[in-house]
């Protein structure tokens, strides 16, 4: 049986008008490290870099931290960047540092782009039009991006709109937000509940109904549980599962206990190189064991790319699966970047697992949609 596993999180937040602020954990059976590194918004430019290591092997590891600051003036758009920082913070400090610190770099790249977009848009809706009239709609452009699709076709919609993955800190190591935290943005934002899917942990029901009550908001208990054939998000389970399961002993699990299963996040890093490189087309992925075995396929999720999404769309729909939508939040400034809008009332761990059963749902680009950060 498999017994090693690693996760990487990265997480973004506008920490002034011309600063973005990541913050990313990488940690594995052996290694955990921490990056806060701040990126100037006009320029991708690193301005400061503050690394941890919470775990290591030998006393010389910690003699990296400070080799980070070699890396502080360069521009992630410049091209040769990622090699650069491998050669300097890879070679003479940490190869887990210098991959994080792409991965922080990479993310904050993602959401500038995503900032300029929304302001481009903002300029040319309330400029002035022939005659000194204020134009009242934004520029169309040609193509829209999947996640806007998703967001545009749902708009004025209604119905009930539930994160699906969130994660806390401490029920998931790889978290550094608190339940009391999340919950209180989830309400912020206008989420109408989230679902707890934190790694390998049961929430304790007494607990979860305590924070519903403080809270009045609707809290659901899930679980993302390690399978030999990836990461699964689990409704309707009360055994706890540690280490890596089979996914069909899971399945059978799952079942006799009347619950559901959803593929969570199913090609993150298939992509990389590219679906062609790989040869790796949607009908190939369908044919992969796994399918057979969940009931739906998280659709939309933040901490994958936007083509690893699609592609994930495409297999569930070739499949007949349900797609869902989930944030994957490690911190509380992504509750609700997607969700999963219902047409059906839900207010309890049953009532979810019957309306994902009845299908009557979609996966939303939420905080999009609502234009809410």
């Amino acid at each position: 049986m498999l017994k090693f596993m690693r996760n990487k999180v990265v997480g973004i937040e506008r920490k002034d008008e011309d600063t973005l602020q990541a913050y990313g954990v990488l940690e594995d059976d052996i290694y955990a490290v921490e990056l806060e590194v701040s990126i100037g918004l006009s320029d991708m430019v690193i301005r400061s870099i503050q690394g941890r290591f919470k775990r290591w092997t030998t006393p010389e590891c910690p003699k990296a931290i400070p080799v980070l600051q070699q890396a502080v003036g360069f521009c992630a758009l410049e091209e040769g960047f990622s090699q650069k920082v491998q050669k300097k913070i890879g070679r003479k400090g940490c190869r887990h540092f210098a991959n994080l610190l792409v991965e922080c770099c990479a993310t904050a790249e993602q959401a500038a782009g995503l900032i300029r977009g929304r302001k481009a848009e903002r300029v040319v809706a309330g400029s002035k039009g022939p005659g000194g009239t204020m134009q009242k709609e934004a520029k169309k452009h040609p193509e829209k991006s999947f996640e806007e699709t998703r967001a545009a076709r749902s708009e004025d919609r209604g119905g009930v709109v539930i994160d699906l993955h969130v994660h806390t800190y401490p029920a998931s190591a790889c978290s550094v937000a608190r339940v009391d935290d999340v919950v209180v943005e989830a309400k912020r934002i206008g989420l109408d509940g989230i679902c707890l899917m934190d790694h390998n942990y049961v929430w304790d029901r007494a607990r979860v109904d305590e924070l519903k009550r403080r809270h009045d908001f609707l809290i659901l208990r899930g679980n993302e549980i390690t399978t030999d054939q990836g990461d699964m998000l689990v409704l309707g389970l009360e055994t706890p599962i540690q280490g890596i399961i089979k996914l069909d002993e899971l399945r059978t699990m799952v079942s006799e206990a009347g619950g559901f299963i959803i593929a969570a996040h199913p090609f993150r890093g298939f992509l990389l190189f590219g679906s062609g490189q790989l040869g790796l087309t949607p009908e190939k992925a369908m044919e992969r064991p796994l399918f057979k075995q969940v009931d739906g396929i998280e659709v939309l999720n933040s901490k994958v790319t936007e083509k690893e999404n699609r592609f994930a769309s495409e297999v569930a729909k070739g499949r007949g699966l349900p797609g869902t939508g989930g944030s994957d939040a490690h911190q509380v400034s992504d509750i609700g970047l997607y969700a999963t809008r219902f047409f059906s009332k839900i207010t309890s761990e049953r009532e979810l697992i019957d309306a994902l059963r009845g299908g009557r749902y979609e996966a939303v680009a939420f905080k999009k949609e609502k234009d809410v950060f």
